[in-house]
């Protein structure tokens, strides 16, 4: 009796389409190039070749992906499950690829490390000097950028380990482990009232979007700060000079705003973000990933850049 229930079980579920890793190989890269030419150039196919796989992509999902705007076709905005789900799946098969290669000995150890500028510069950047220095077998890539970018990126496979600001909210297939916690304060000009949250402004701040952005902007609705903002920029440097020269308001951590050659007087206390680890979930990591890994959670947090 309960082998003939399995069997029924077995036979009620659907059929999985029958999709290819270059479908979806095809379909990302429509999704992030400005044009389909350019899309069919990063993958190394014709425009029609890239047409046809997608439309049998399609035909496969029996769903549409794409849609008309004038001559040109975009995807659909109900369609970015689908990519999501493509950028996962590339991402663990190259995890997977890569372990294949090992195995081989085809290649020695890669680590593709995505981090803020706080972290790279700041906290960590002698971990990752003295990391190279001992690995010098192991292609070690780093790539500076905001949190949001380097998570797309985690997700899509072309970085192992990213160390940012912690998203506000949890994302499916990407695993956070809280690293540390940095403390943020309010900057202003030199004849700024500190003391006056309703006299901050106008506001120099990393831009809207920005995982540090929404953690600044509740902290100031909290005290009652107007939010005036006259300009932003994702470079801390150049936010805390417009300080200085008095064009405005700040908010940034303090490793980056009292340290260094042209650092600002101490800041009043606003806040804090929380820096965390990401890494893909249930992927086939390259081993020096995970000492990496291990490295920054026993590693000191520099207080000084």
């Amino acid at each position: 009796m309960i082998v003939k229930q399995i069997g029924c079980i077995f036979r009620r579920v659907r059929p999985l389409p029958d999709l290819s890793i270059r479908q979806l190989e095809y379909l990302v890269a429509v999704a992030d190039a400005p044009s389909w030419a350019l899309a069919a150039e990063h993958v190394g196919v014709s425009p029609s070749a890239l047409s046809q796989g997608l439309a049998e992509l399609e035909r496969r999902l029996g769903v549409p992906l794409f849609e008309r705007d004038g001559r040109r076709r975009r995807i659909r905005a109900s369609a970015q499950p689908a990519v999501g789900h493509a950028r996962r799946v590339l991402g663990l098969t190259g995890d997977l690829a890569d372990w294949a290669n090992r195995l081989t000995g085809a290649r020695a150890g890669r680590l593709r490390l995505g981090m803020i500028d706080a972290a790279a510069v700041g906290h960590h950047s002698e971990l990752v000097r003295s990391f190279r220095l001992e690995h010098p077998d192991v292609d070690l890539r780093l790539r500076v950028a905001p949190s949001a970018p380097l998570l797309d990126l985690l997700i899509s496979g072309e970085l192992d380990l990213v160390v940012c600001v912690e998203p506000p909210v949890p994302i499916d297939s990407i695993d956070t482990e809280r690293l540390l916690t940095e403390e943020l304060a309010v900057y202003g000009p030199p004849d700024g009232d500190i003391d006056t949250p309703a006299a901050w402004g106008p506001w120099v701040l990393f831009p809207a979007g920005s995982h540090t952005r929404a953690v600044v902007v509740e902290a100031l609705a909290r005290l009652g700060a107007p939010l005036d903002v006259a300009a932003e920029s994702h470079q801390p440097e150049v936010v805390r000079e417009m300080v200085r020269l008095g064009s405005g308001w700040t908010v940034l951590p303090t490793i980056q705003a009292e340290h260094g050659d042209r650092a600002l007087p101490p800041g009043r206390p606003l806040t804090s973000r929380q820096l965390v680890i990401a890494m893909r979930r249930d992927s086939v990591r390259d081993p020096v990933v995970d000492e990496f890994a291990e490295r920054l959670r026993q590693a000191p947090h520099s207080p000084t850049a």
